[in-house]
């Protein structure tokens, strides 16, 4: 079963900078392009960032140079360092994988998701 795995959210005050860190795990063959969602309740989910194999990023406009996504194939592992972090940034981030596994199948997988706290 290939497991994606969030960690690094907490709370930090408006102005503040957190690191995501998302690992997968188990079975995996291929691990292709990566991405960070982000949603809050009443809201619309938000594609923040996303990477390819060789590191193509591309980036929401409300994080646009303020948010870095990176990765490390080896380890099988993206990162997302938030900085200058507002308000507006609060929600539960979600690392998204499209996976190749040992077992033959292609899919897209979610981790659970890891909270963010921005306050004012």
């Amino acid at each position: 079963q290939v497991q994606l795995v969030e960690s690094g959210g907490g709370l930090v005050q408006a102005g503040g900078s957190l690191r995501l860190s998302c690992v997968a795990s188990g079975g995996i063959s291929r691990l292709t392009a990566m991405a960070w969602y982000r949603q809050a309740p009443g809201k619309q989910g938000e594609l923040v960032a996303t990477i390819t194999t060789g590191g193509s990023t591309n980036y929401a406009d409300s994080v646009k140079g303020r948010f870095t996504i990176s990765r490390d194939n080896a380890k099988n592992t993206v990162w997302l360092q938030m900085n200058s972090l507002n308000p507006e940034d609060t929600g539960i981030y979600l690392c998204n994988a499209v996976v190749g596994t040992t077992w033959g199948r292609t899919a897209e997988y979610w981790g659970q998701g890891t909270q963010v706290t921005v306050s004012s």
